[in-house]
């Protein structure tokens, strides 16, 4: 990083769940900003959100938004992201896209700096760089020592997912839920095509002719774009659980080459973006009330898979607003300053 005076960057999304956690990531790791534009749809236009404890107003996300934007981080959904995000490249931003827009692009790098910041340097290509699946995020951040170490055949993962991956909606749905069950009033429900409070939901996004859903499909395929890796066999059951913040992942994976429980959690000691927390003895295990607000990726219940000779089974647990998207989307913007844009 060579510029004193700091980066232009755009939000947008701003006033959304993921576009806020931007702002506070921003300020959270001391990013350079020199000036911070915040784009919105028109409804939110002229709300004034804090940044370093000074008011800035939201302006119209639109495509004449990003004259002199260094970075656009995108968290507006997918057709917005469709319609402004080649503009914003256009104008000379490197757009970092939260949406599932561009993952599967063969010309758009899909990143996790701890996993494979080597492709960012593929955002010339088109100016933009996308974002995973929170999921993905971060079971990848916690597999990613151990494929490097002893390589990884097989992936089997089952995912719980909290509400607020579907948005704020959803959120107030199982507080409304959880009321409503306390006073013995009927539940209701618009988010989801069940009752969330008190249930689980395997079902997270749309159903496919396979039998897998949307969600299922981006694990699989966002893993062997990121891993560059088309051999590994990965198979996922994605499910929706009562929990407001933080996914949690039981994940088994078959190693092409042996490797202890013990070796696991040595490696996982030293992991970028990983927090151990396996100890059993004293029921210390990651838990997603323990990950919410919090950067680290949490891994723990490490123990060898007794039905096969080279199994490892985990558990993964992270902030899906955060490491899941908006802190990701940040780190990959870091390293955008650091060695790609003087």
């Amino acid at each position: 990083m060579t510029r004193e005076e700091g980066y232009n960057i755009a939000i947008a999304g701003a006033t959304g769940a993921v576009g806020g956690a931007m702002l506070d990531v921003l300020e959270r790791r001391n990013f350079p900003v020199k000036e911070l534009r915040l784009l919105a749809s028109e409804r939110s236009v002229g709300k004034k959100l804090v940044f370093k404890g000074r008011e800035i107003p939201v302006q119209l996300l639109d495509k004449n938004a990003f004259a002199g934007i260094d970075v656009a981080l995108f968290s507006a959904g997918a057709s917005r992201s469709l319609d402004f995000a080649p503009a914003a490249a256009e104008a000379g931003a490197v757009v970092v896209d939260n949406s599932s827009a561009f993952r599967m692009d063969p010309e758009i790098p899909l990143v996790v700096p701890e996993v494979n910041a080597h492709a960012i340097a593929q955002y010339t290509k088109r100016g933009i760089i996308a974002n995973p699946n929170c999921s993905t995020i971060q079971m990848l951040v916690a597999l990613k020592p151990i494929y490097d170490s002893v390589g990884i055949k097989r992936i089997v993962v089952s995912t719980y997912q909290a509400v607020s991956g579907s948005g704020a909606n959803a959120i107030e749905e199982l507080k409304n839920q959880v009321k409503a069950y306390a006073a013995g009033e009927k539940l209701q429900n618009n988010v989801y095509p069940h009752q969330i409070a008190f249930n689980c939901l395997p079902h997270i996004d749309s159903f496919l002719d396979n039998g897998y859903t949307k969600e299922e499909m981006k694990m699989v395929n966002e893993t062997r774009k990121i891993f560059e890796d088309n051999s590994i066999g990965v198979t996922a059951t994605t499910v929706r659980v009562p929990v407001v913040f933080g996914h949690s992942e039981s994940i088994n994976i078959e190693t092409d080459r042996k490797i202890s429980a013990a070796e696991v959690k040595e490696l996982m000691l030293t992991a970028p973006g990983v927090k151990l927390v396996d100890n059993p003895a004293d029921n210390e295990y990651p838990l997603a009330l323990d990950s919410e607000g919090k950067f680290e990726t949490l891994v723990g219940r490490i123990r060898e898979d007794e039905s096969i000779e080279k199994g490892i089974n985990m558990w993964v647990v992270a902030d899906n607003i955060l490491k899941g998207a908006a802190l990701n989307a940040v780190q990959i913007a870091e390293v955008l300053i650091e060695k790609y844009i003087d």
